[in-house]
């Protein structure tokens, strides 16, 4: 009977840490973030409650097509907690992306988040891969509602392979998903990581890793 106690025991115990892995359920109808609230917590205080209106809940302008007049071709449109503040503890957001021909949002992660996406508008070629040591690449080009998603953390990455602008509309399991490029925070890192340590890492010359950071 011990032993069938201890076990019990354990199994809850896992079991509770597998359900807290993520972000925690809230405890009430609603937490709208308190960005002055002097208290820190894992995410943001609540806002007293007296104080809170149906604008806390609202964002507008995911309609907007964004400017992708820039070197990837790509916009990010990323509202998260600090731009709605009663997504505090509800654990989603949401993120629209404008491509132009060719456009792309390069590799990158989120530490916090699994994702979902669905194109709205164009062809889409979209991708992940695992981690270490299968680095098994699993990609789907995507047309007008297909939906793709990307598992909790891993590396991702789509581009426009159409003739005509696209655009996708993605919903994430974290009210601040974060984002890491992968590209930037290698070789744009503040202060700079050493270049014998990249030229390690990616077999090349230290002189082709100075010419990769030059852009950051």
């Amino acid at each position: 009977m011990a032993n069938l106690v201890l076990t019990l025991i354990s199994v809850l115990a896992i079991g509770w840490t597998v359900v807290h892995a993520g972000e925690p359920s809230p405890l009430q109808d609603l937490c709208v973030a308190d960005f002055n609230s002097p208290v820190r917590v894992n995410g943001h205080a609540c806002l007293d409650p007296k104080k809170v209106t149906a604008d806390h809940f609202l964002f507008k302008g995911l309609n907007i097509p964004g400017n992708t007049s820039n070197p990837l071709g790509s916009f990010v449109n990323r509202p998260t907690v600090d731009q709605i503040p009663g997504l505090n503890t509800l654990g989603i957001s949401t993120v629209r992306v404008d491509y132009a021909p060719r456009g792309v949002v390069p590799p990158h992660r989120h530490p916090r988040a699994s994702e979902i996406l669905t194109v709205l508008e164009g062809t889409v070629l979209v991708g992940f891969v695992t981690s270490d040591p299968e680095n098994k690449l699993f990609s789907k080009v995507l047309n007008k509602g297909d939906v793709f998603t990307f598992p909790f953390g891993l590396i991702h990455f789509q581009q426009n392979v159409g003739h005509d602008n696209a655009v996708t509309i993605a919903f994430l399991s974290s009210q601040n998903p974060g984002v890491i490029p992968i590209a930037n925070t290698v070789f744009g890192s503040n202060p700079s990581i050493n270049d014998d340590i990249l030229a390690k890492a990616f077999r090349v010359d230290k002189s082709i890793i100075s010419d990769l950071k030059s852009p950051y």
